[in-house]
């Protein structure tokens, strides 16, 4: 009789031998036969138990030494939920799904973002600050540059609406995502006018600002409604939902955004005047 090895309390094992005579012999940590299987006394779950050498995963809030330099970690859940927000709304997902898709525990989403609203607001901030330097960097070149003549109408929206045109056309499938997103948001009641105003209304006024200057004599308020009617324009545009592609069946693609920038362009042109200047008397 012999004692095997690893067992919680040592117990009796007969010993067996093969059919050549040689005795079954236990060893290491664990008591497996020579045949494979676990020695008396012992079930899978103690064989599965970590040793010393092994010790357990463990799930939950990451060093900050690991945190703080893992920017690659916080950018791929960045990813994530922009893709998931863009399709399913912010109501429809989850921080588990997020985790999920980005392959990470839903632990260091928490602790990078917090709560869900945190998480989203730093989709929103991330391109929101791309796209919105670049627009007011480009009106405020195109005034300066605009030589003799003055600006014009059409070479302000221009320089105002390429940026996010050519980031969802060259910037991949994120600013695509980003650009569903806007969409989404620009028309959702419960806090879409907030989280606008928040991130574009200072690129927005400064637009407004410069168009003043091309129409001097236009009413502020008619200023305002004239680019609420662009705004829904654009972010519906941008977001690429096929439904001009069904409308026009197949005459107009909702994916030709160099077209869709180039008419934006003249309709708002025409609808600014349209609605700011007040036709002359006589």
């Amino acid at each position: 009789m012999i004692f095997a090895e690893g067992n919680r309390f040592p117990c009796p094992v007969k010993q067996r031998r093969f059919p050549d005579g040689r005795p079954e012999r236990t060893c290491g940590a664990v008591a497996h036969t020579a045949r494979g299987g676990l020695a008396c006394g012992m079930t899978k779950l103690d064989a599965l138990l970590p040793t010393a050498e092994t010790p357990a995963a463990r799930r939950g809030r990451p060093p900050k030494s690991k945190a703080t330099g893992t920017g690659e970690t916080r950018e791929l859940i960045l990813d994530a939920a922009e893709d998931l927000f863009s399709k399913h709304g912010f109501y429809g997902v989850t921080i588990r799904e997020v985790a999920r898709e980005a392959g990470v525990d839903t632990a260091l989403v928490h602790y990078y973002f917090g709560a869900k609203r945190g998480l989203f607001d730093a989709v929103f901030l991330r391109r929101a600050e791309v796209w919105n330097n670049e627009r007011v960097d480009a009106i405020n070149r195109y005034a300066r540059d605009s030589g003799p003549g003055g600006m014009t109408l059409e070479g302000l929206l221009e320089a105002f609406l390429k940026p996010p045109f050519e980031w969802s056309q060259k910037g991949g499938p994120g600013w695509k995502h980003y650009a569903a997103l806007v969409a989404q948001t620009n028309a959702n009641p419960a806090f879409g006018g907030e989280t606008m105003a928040r991130y574009f209304d200072p690129a927005i006024r400064r637009l407004i600002e410069l168009i003043k200057e091309v129409l001097p004599e236009a009413r502020e308020v008619d200023l305002y409604w004239a680019y609420h009617n662009l705004s829904g324009a654009l972010t519906l545009t941008l977001g690429e939902t096929g439904r001009l592609d069904r409308l026009s069946s197949g005459l107009c693609r909702s994916g030709d955004l160099e077209s869709a920038c180039d008419y934006m362009v003249r309709f708002a042109s025409a609808g600014f005047r349209a609605v700011c200047v007040t036709p002359k008397a006589g």
